[in-house]
């Protein structure tokens, strides 16, 4: 069905219509995905057609007016909307938003820029892989683009004397530009393997079936080990993990309870508030030994050392978890072969994202990779109507936990003058350009699939205008995204400049 069409039988703008038919149509997908039993769909081939048509019809809807009121108010409301169509148990929600709120991650730019003032990059470089190192937590925010990469890269440059003092921090950003630009060049591998495996289980142990989900001890944080029940409640409850918090979780359940990294990796973006597909799945193919020489693996040494012995010495698997011995004897005990890449892996950049701006009137789309009145899009066009649009591929596929829908909360609430939907993006913002005489639309660039979907099928009867971010690094010498190596070498020079004036 046409997307017009489906708008229109919906009655777009009748919102009480929506919320009834949404409620009907979102109990019989509830039931539909309950006797499948699939708890983590991966992507749309996990759902019938019928389905999907189902899911889409159900949350056409106007949230704009769920950000009044105090915080509180406008995260509960929000979250409620969204989760509604999301067919999550009201109780459940509730619970979540209320330890979010009571938690120290508020979205938005003020505590942005205020959590951007107190890094200290030398300390960051002393300590970052203990858990109680000076770490930023800045990701929520830069993932959602309230902070950029060039801005926190200029910020660290500010608070050291030599760029080199700082360049453990900025090395770190470049992580996640190299992961954008990766998803950029090869978005079909987000969710496929980009190599084969580095390393073949020992004794034919079969990795478990995707449709069979996260194993209920795991998301339960009951296993017996104390580490990763910890970091099981610690990334449920709160939606943030230190990276060798997730790196250690990641290679548990990978390397010892042969759990699909996909299953993870969904597990990480229902939860995670700074969850995004690329950083976070290519991450998880470099644990798994997928996108990566070797598999990653850690030891007891190894956790003791970087947590000060916290979980160990109170662990009933002491002496006997799965993790005892030096690398060489659980490489062993763990794969029956680690062999060296016969194969070198070729990845070359995407060709730059560029439309010319046609005349005219803009609107201004507010992914989720922008959301802040900073963001390069809005700044542009202050004054154009901005719109940001829950998609219903997003909703399906990452199935967004409530705390993570409460901080994009806060962000949206920061944003003067915005317009949020839930529905199809494409429909929603023709709809919107239609309505107030747009010409095109303006969006601040990313590398997300869903967005350059979307973009794509809009441009034929709708110009969709890319602005860029202040550039993080030059990177007219990248040929190759195969390694993160291959790429830093390249960029680390320009990356360790302050951004222009």
């Amino acid at each position: 069905m046409p997307a017009g069409r489906r708008l229109s039988r919906l009655g777009f703008l009748d919102t009480n219509k929506c919320r009834v038919e949404a409620k009907c149509r979102s109990k019989r997908f509830a039931k539909k995905q309950q006797d499948t039993g699939s708890a983590y769909p991966l992507g749309s081939p996990c759902l019938s057609s019928r389905q999907r048509e189902e899911w889409e019809l159900s949350i056409v809807n106007d949230l704009t007016a769920c950000l009044a009121g105090d915080r509180a108010e406008r995260c509960q409301r929000f979250v409620d909307r969204v989760a509604e169509a999301a067919s999550r148990p009201a109780a459940a929600v509730t619970a979540e938003v209320a330890t979010f709120l009571a938690g120290d991650f508020v979205g938005g730019r003020q505590p942005a820029v205020e959590r951007l003032a107190a890094i200290d990059p030398e300390a960051y470089g002393r300590t970052r892989n203990d858990l109680a190192g000076a770490v930023t937590r800045l990701s929520p925010w830069l993932r959602h683009g309230v902070l950029s990469l060039a801005e926190v890269r200029d910020a660290a440059l500010a608070r050291v004397r030599e760029p080199a003092h700082a360049g453990k921090l900025i090395s770190e950003l470049g992580w996640r530009d190299y992961w954008q630009r990766v998803g950029a060049a090869r978005p079909e591998a987000i969710w496929h393997e980009l190599e084969e495996p580095a390393a073949q289980a020992r004794g034919g142990s079969a990795l478990r079936s995707v449709g069979a989900g996260l194993p209920a001890d795991i998301a339960s944080a009951q296993t017996g080990m104390a580490c990763i029940d910890a970091f099981s409640r610690q990334l449920t409850e709160t939606g943030w993990l230190h990276n060798h918090a997730r790196m250690w979780l990641a290679s548990w359940l990978v390397h010892v309870r042969h759990v699909p990294w996909q299953v993870g990796a969904a597990w990480f973006l229902e939860h995670l508030l700074d969850a995004d597909p690329a950083s976070n799945n290519f991450s998880w193919q470099w644990v798994a030994g997928t996108f990566s020489s070797k598999p990653y693996i850690f030891n007891r040494d190894n956790l003791e050392r970087f947590t000060g012995g916290t979980f160990c010495s109170t662990c009933p698997e002491l002496g006997h978890c799965d993790v005892e011995g030096g690398y060489e004897e659980l490489s062993a005990r763990l794969f029956a072969s680690v062999g060296e890449r016969t194969e070198r892996l070729v990845i070359p950049p995407s060709l730059p994202w560029h439309a010319d701006p046609p005349s005219g009137k803009p609107l201004v789309w507010l992914s989720l990779d922008a959301l802040a009145a900073t963001a390069p899009a809005r700044q542009r066009h202050p004054d154009a109507l901005a719109v940001c649009v829950l998609d219903a591929d997003w909703l399906r596929e990452e199935r967004p936990a409530p705390k993570r829908l409460a901080f994009i909360a806060d962000c949206l609430a920061d944003i003067p003058g915005v317009e949020v939907w839930l529905g199809d993006a494409a429909a929603v913002l023709a709809k919107r350009a239609a309505a107030v005489g747009a010409s095109h639309i303006c969006v601040t660039a990313t590398a997300c699939p869903r967005v350059r979907k979307t973009a794509a099928a809009l441009a034929e009867t709708l110009p969709v205008v890319p602005i860029d971010w202040p550039p993080f690094c030059d990177a007219s010498r990248v040929k190759d995204l195969g390694r993160f190596s291959r790429y830093w070498n390249k960029v680390s020079k320009s990356a360790l400049q302050p951004t222009a004036c």
